[in-house]
Formats: C-alpha cells, sequence, structure tokens
C-alpha cells in the first residue's frame, strides 16, 4: 500500500509563506504525475498544482498561479509545494496525491492514493 505522508502545515499570517511536502513510500511512483489539492471548510476540494512524472509540465490553478510553485525531488521520492504571499483564502487542507499516469491531469479522479493532509491556516 502506498503512502503519501504531507507535512509543512501550519498557522502563518497573510503575505506569508509556507512549504508543504508530501513524502511517497513507494520509489516507483517518482515517474508519476502528482498533485496538491485543497478542501476548505463547506467546499468541495479543488486542484491547486500539478507536476507531470517528469517533472518538465506543471500546472496551477488560477487563484495561485504567481504565487504558488510546485516541484518534485526525485532523489528523495518526494514533492514540494511553496506558498507565498498567503491569503485568508488559501486556509484549507492541503492533500498531496498520486497517480498511476505520467502526464498532469487535474481531475481528483484520477488520482489513486491520497495522503492524509495538511492543515494550512493563513490569519490577518
Amino acid at each position: 500500500q502506498v503512502q503519501l505522508v504531507e507535512s509543512g502545515g501550519g498557522l502563518v499570517q497573510t503575505g506569508g509563506s509556507l512549504r508543504l511536502s508530501c513524502a511517497a513510500s513507494e520509489r516507483t511512483f517518482s515517474n508519476y504525475a502528482m498533485g496538491w489539492f485543497r478542501q476548505a471548510p463547506g467546499k468541495e476540494r479543488e486542484i491547486v498544482a500539478a507536476i507531470s512524472g517528469s517533472g518538465g509540465s506543471t500546472y496551477y490553478a488560477g487563484s495561485v498561479k504567481g504565487r504558488f510553485t510546485i516541484s518534485r525531488d526525485k532523489a528523495k521520492n518526494t514533492v514540494y509545494l511553496q506558498m507565498n504571499s498567503l491569503k485568508l483564502e488559501d486556509t484549507a487542507v492541503y492533500y498531496c496525491a498520486v497517480t498511476r499516469r505520467t502526464p498532469i491531469t487535474i481531475h481528483l479522479r484520477d488520482y489513486d492514493y491520497w495522503g492524509q493532509g495538511t492543515q494550512v491556516t493563513v490569519s490577518s
């Protein structure tokens, strides 16, 4: 069973930064696309960013483009989400997920394994 372990969440003021990490338990998934999603209270889970298996292609939701950066370190089997200029509306539980596909996909249904989530709270 693949395990994804997220870390790096916490409480930050508006304008601040956080870096989320997601470590996969199996090295075979270092070649598959991965994504970060978030879910705020009362809202549906939404895509935040995704990265292809090679790391050469990325996708960002419009609400985070220019502020968030997704990257991956294949040697560490880890994907990161650097979040800068955080806003109140970025408050949510953030989840990482991996798909057995190699190109980017932004659809939740395409992702096969999910982490447990990490809380990000942005305060004024």
